[in-house]
């Protein structure tokens, strides 16, 4: 599996010395950029998708934790690296995958590097198949994958899904609305054996909220929670045949 990460260290020696040991000893790594204090490595972090992050622990103007402090969320990982290891209670405590202690040994980065490789690798799996219906057919719920984890949703208070390029957006009973990485094809094949049909190339409707009809080329769905939704001609003939 392939890692982005960067390396915030304030003394440059040390940023070449894990570099090059990188490139050399876990060619899976990539390393975005750099960062000599937190600032510039919150710039970093707000700016790229990063797997992975190796943190030194002292620098000037704040410290690898006042980072982590400042940040809303963290979906990458965490490896300290320091000359103290005073830190390590106070690094697990901040969720760190991995400490490692100047001089840094080449067998514990690989171990750390295949640590997050793991980890990463179960969080890709399970991502992939999070939307899966439940085994059970009683059961009526789906998961939608969240940044930190996943979500559990019944299937009755989805009231309609809303196509949004490679995204969904799902309207829910309750006036919320979630917007999931999965194209409107996934829920349609997800739901389709659930009351949901697909209506038009942007929308898939739960039937159940569907009060009433308006005729047309194609027609109109009012749904029960006011919101009106165009049907494609194309799409009319399965619609109805919901209400036989």
């Amino acid at each position: 599996m392939h890692l982005k990460t960067i390396i915030v260290e304030d003394e440059q020696t040390s940023r070449e010395i894990l570099k090059n040991y990188l490139t050399k000893y876990c060619p899976t790594v990539e390393v975005l950029g750099e960062a000599a204090n937190i600032d510039d490595a919150l710039i970093m972090i707000r700016n790229n998708e990063l797997d992975l992050i190796f943190l030194d622990v002292e620098m000037p103007y704040g410290s690898g934790f006042d980072l982590l402090e400042k940040l809303d969320k963290t979906d990458f990982e965490v490896v300290f690296v320091t000359a103290y290891n005073q830190y390590a209670i106070e690094a697990l405590n901040s969720h760190a995958s991995y400490y490692l202690l100047k001089p840094i040994s080449i067998d514990e980065l690989i171990k750390a590097v295949d640590y997050v490789t793991e980890i990463k690798t179960r969080e890709n799996e399970l991502q992939q198949t999070v939307l899966a219906p439940k085994s059970s057919p009683t059961d009526h719920k789906i998961t939608i994958p969240t940044q930190d984890g996943f979500e559990v949703l019944r299937m009755q208070d989805i009231i309609y899904c809303k196509a949004d390029d490679n995204y969904t957006e799902l309207f829910l009973s309750n006036n919320q609305k979630k917007l999931v990485s999965k194209t409107l094809k996934y829920f349609e094949d997800i739901l389709k054996e659930s009351g949901f049909a697909r209506i038009h190339n942007s929308f898939l409707v739960n039937v159940t909220y569907i009060v009433s009809y308006k005729k047309g080329k194609g027609g109109t769905v009012y749904l029960s929670n006011g919101k009106e939704l165009s049907v494609s001609a194309s799409k009319k003939a399965e619609l109805l045949s919901y209400f036989k």
